[in-house]
C-alpha cells in the first residue's frame, strides 16, 4: 500500500512540474498610452489662407513684416501641445495678406469645407486668415457652408516672429473650441484673444492692439480659457445649413460695389456703381441716410425700370438700419455694416433678382 502510494504522489509531482513548465499562449503588450490616447481624439482640419498669423519680419517687431510666409504645417508644429487637442490635418488653400482675398477664394474654401464636412471622422474646421477682411470670409461662410460642424476663423495682430506673437493662442484655441461638442450647431465662429464670436455679428475693431475683435452691441458668445470654452449667448440668425445659398455650382458671385456717403458726396461715384454693377450697397449716415441728390437718383433709376438692387447700411458699427418710407426703392441693410451687406446682397443675387424677395433676405438673415 505504502508503495502505491508513493507511486501516486511521485506521478502527481511529474505531472504538477510539467504543467508548470508548460508556456502560456502570449498577450498582445498594452499599446502605449500616447497611441491610445491619439485613437481616442477628435480630428480637426486646418485650411490656411495666410495672413499675419503665417508672417514672419524681424525678430520681435511687429510691423515691416511679410504677410503669409508659413504654411500651414509650420503654423500646426509651431504650437506646443496642440497635437495633444486633437488628431490634425492640415491643408494650404492658399497663402496670401487677407486684402487679396477674393471672392473666387471663398467659394473655393466653402466647397472645400462641404466636401470635407461628408467625412464622420472629422469633428470641425479652423481657418487661418489674416485679420482685415477675416470678418467678411466669417460671414460668407457662415451663409454658404452645409454643416452643423464647427467652424472657427482665426488670425493675429502680431507676426509669428514677433515677441509675445498672440497667432500661437488664438490658434490653441481655436482648435480646441473646433473639437467641443458645444459648438455645434452654432454657426461660423471667430475666435480671438480669448473671445468666441458669431461670424455675423463680429467686426474688426482696433489696428494695433491684439483684442482686435468684438461683437458689437451684441458683445461674445462666450469664453475661451485655455482649451476650455464657455457659451453664454447663441446667435439668432439663421445659418450655415439653414440658408439658400448654395455655392456648388458657382465660380464667382454678382458685382456688388459699396458706395460710402459723406458731406458733398458727388454723384458720380453713385452713378459709377449704378451703371457697373448689379447690386449697390450705400454706406449711409445715420438710418443709412444719404442726400436728397443721391435719394432722387435711386429713385430716378429704379422708377425707370432699371435692374439694379440698391441698399442702405450704416457707417457706424452699431445700431439697425430700418426700412425708409420715402424711399421703398431701397432695401434696409438691418444690422449689417456695409461689407457684410456686400455679401449678402451678392448671394441673394445667385438665387433672385426680385426686390422683395431680397428685402426678406435682409430681414432675415
Amino acid at each position: 500500500m505504502k508503495k502505491i502510494l508513493a507511486l501516486l504522489l511521485c506521478l502527481a509531482l511529474v505531472f504538477g512540474l510539467a504543467a508548470c513548465g508548460e508556456k502560456k499562449e502570449a498577450e498582445p503588450a498594452p499599446a502605449p498610452a500616447e497611441e491610445q490616447k491619439e485613437d481616442t481624439l477628435p480630428t480637426v482640419v486646418i485650411l490656411g489662407t495666410g495672413g499675419t498669423i503665417a508672417g514672419t519680419g524681424e525678430a520681435g517687431k511687429t510691423t515691416g513684416y511679410s504677410a503669409g510666409e508659413l504654411d500651414v504645417q509650420s503654423l500646426i508644429d509651431g504650437v506646443p501641445g496642440l497635437d495633444k487637442l486633437a488628431t490634425l490635418k492640415g491643408e494650404q488653400v492658399l497663402n496670401t495678406a487677407s486684402d487679396n482675398v477674393t471672392a473666387k477664394d471663398w467659394i473655393v474654401l466653402a466647397k472645400r469645407i462641404n466636401e470635407l464636412a461628408k467625412d464622420d471622422s472629422i469633428a470641425g474646421f479652423v481657418i487661418t486668415h489674416g485679420t482685415d477682411t477675416l470678418e467678411e470670409t466669417a460671414y460668407f461662410l457662415d451663409l454658404t457652408v452645409k454643416t452643423d460642424k464647427p467652424v472657427i476663423c482665426v488670425g493675429a495682430m502680431r507676426p509669428a516672429t514677433a515677441t509675445s506673437a498672440d497667432g500661437p493662442m488664438n490658434l490653441y484655441q481655436s482648435v480646441a473650441l473646433a473639437r467641443t461638442p458645444e459648438a455645434k450647431g452654432r454657426g461660423v465662429m471667430v475666435v480671438f484673444s480669448d473671445g468666441i464670436y458669431a461670424a455675423r455679428q463680429v467686426t474688426k475693431v482696433t489696428t494695433y492692439r491684439t483684442d482686435a475683435f468684438n461683437g458689437r452691441d451684441f458683445g461674445a458668445l462666450g469664453y475661451m480659457v485655455d482649451d476650455k470654452a464657455y457659451f453664454y449667448n447663441k446667435s439668432e440668425k439663421p445659418n450655415t445649413v439653414d440658408t439658400p445659398f448654395d455655392v456648388s455650382e458657382l465660380e464667382d458671385l454678382p458685382k456688388v460695389g459699396i458706395a460710402y456717403f459723406h458731406i458733398d458726396a458727388e454723384l458720380d461715384v453713385l452713378e459709377h456703381y449704378l451703371d457697373s454693377y448689379e447690386g449697390v450697397i450705400v454706406a449711409g449716415a445715420g438710418n443709412g441716410s444719404m442726400s436728397t441728390l443721391w435719394h432722387n437718383r435711386i429713385k430716378e433709376r429704379v422708377d425707370g425700370g432699371d435692374g439694379v438692387i440698391v441698399v442702405r447700411a450704416g457707417r457706424m458699427d452699431n445700431g439697425i438700419v430700418t426700412e425708409y418710407a420715402t424711399n421703398p426703392q431701397t432695401i434696409a441693410g438691418n444690422n449689417l455694416n456695409p461689407q457684410k451687406a456686400r455679401i449678402l446682397l451678392s448671394l441673394a443675387l445667385t438665387v433672385t433678382k426680385d426686390r422683395e424677395q431680397i428685402r426678406e433676405y435682409f430681414a432675415t438673415y
